[in-house]
């Protein structure tokens, strides 16, 4: 299933990089990336599920657990990063800040 992600955190550091999942369970994501990351690291990243009729985005923090090179060779995105999701929370533009488990 390919829906847009944007990583707000990657590894402690603050980024802003949009992709598209390649895989997504209840408990974790995969999508390419133009820059690796360190496994264990911490990630934060929003996924966006629909925008028609009502737009609905989920914040997740988790930790990277894998990163490989891409099996597409793809220049722009050549690593593929797995991560969890350990935490998150739906999101809407007057949302406050509760976290769901």
């Amino acid at each position: 299933m390919n829906l847009p992600l944007q990583v707000e955190v990657l590894g402690g550091k603050r980024v802003a990089r949009n992709a598209l999942t390649t895989n997504i369970s209840s408990g974790g994501v995969n999508f390419p990336s133009a820059k690796g990351a360190k496994v264990g690291g911490r990630i934060e990243y929003v996924i966006t599920l629909a925008e028609v009729p009502i737009l609905v985005k989920i914040r997740c923090v988790g930790k990277v657990l894998r990163i490989e090179p891409s099996p597409t060779n793809d220049i722009e995105t050549p690593w593929q990063v797995t991560a969890t999701i350990d935490r998150y929370k739906f999101i809407r533009d007057s949302d406050s800040d509760s976290d769901s488990e």
